[in-house]
């Protein structure tokens, strides 16, 4: 585990968040790391500071009533005919959801929990001994270890001569299904490319976005969905994501 890679990972581990394999390595880099160390005393004597301090603040009587007269309210029970126009308004939007009007609303969900988890997956994949399942800078090694494994292969690319190692490659879980998840480096910064099949052919353009303090790059080409993710700086991880996208092409006009 690096500083960085730590660093992510202390405020977490102080405050119990982490799980037993994950507290277990920040907890040895922090052994072997003076300034790691040096920073975890810092966050744990904030944390006692704060839990002991008297930071409770009691509203006065007049906020209360303030707030009370400020609230709506109670109103009479509803009329026949309000009753009605619910019904009715409820059966309008039933109908659009079963012509796909409201799917977008769970579009938009389901893609933040898949967010969520190859987040969790990428941070899975840090502890020692999971990041991958084959090893090899070949990727003419690496793409078939995923034969039979998969019903689609994930594509493997070398882009060593673009500055993004690759490493290797394992089997991983998102939304409940056993996906591939293609490993590079760059410098000492990890990215997991995950790759999974949709029933969507359109090319969906790259979008990135951060969580925990990642950085993914999500885009869909010829029925693959990707996600890139990283702690590299957003720009970085496009540059990663175009020169993957530059290599595909070419692979296909070839």
């Amino acid at each position: 585990m690096t500083c960085e890679e730590a660093e992510v990972l202390l405020h977490a581990l102080i405050d119990g968040e982490l799980d037993a394999g994950h507290a277990r390595e920040v907890e040895a880099h922090i052994a072997s790391c003076a300034h790691c160390a040096a920073l975890a005393r810092d966050y744990r004597e904030i944390s006692q500071a704060m839990g002991q301090a008297d930071l409770r603040y009691k509203a006065p009587l007049e906020l209360r009533r303030r707030i009370e007269k400020a609230l709506p309210q109670p109103q009479a029970a509803p009329s026949r005919r309000a009753v009605l126009r619910g019904f009715a308004l409820g059966s309008a939007v039933s109908a659009m959801a079963a012509t796909g009007l409201v799917a977008i609303v769970l579009r938009n969900d389901d893609e933040q929990r898949i967010r969520s988890e190859v987040v969790s997956a990428h941070l899975r994949s840090l502890q020692a001994g999971h990041l991958t399942d084959v090893v090899s800078t070949d990727q003419h090694t690496v793409k078939p270890w995923f034969n039979g494994k998969l019903d689609v292969s994930p594509p493997v690319i070398d882009l060593t001569a673009q500055g993004f190692t690759l490493i290797g490659g394992r089997l991983d879980y998102v939304d409940a299904r056993a996906i591939g998840a293609v490993v590079y480096k760059r410098r000492q910064h990890v990215i997991n490319l995950f790759v999974a099949q949709t029933a969507n052919t359109e090319r969906q353009p790259a979008k990135i976005s951060t969580l925990q303090g990642f950085n993914i790059r999500r885009w869909s080409d010829r029925g693959l969905n990707y996600w890139a993710v990283s702690d590299l700086g957003a720009d970085e991880l496009s540059e990663f994501g175009e020169k993957f996208e530059t290599a595909m092409r070419a692979n296909k006009e070839g």
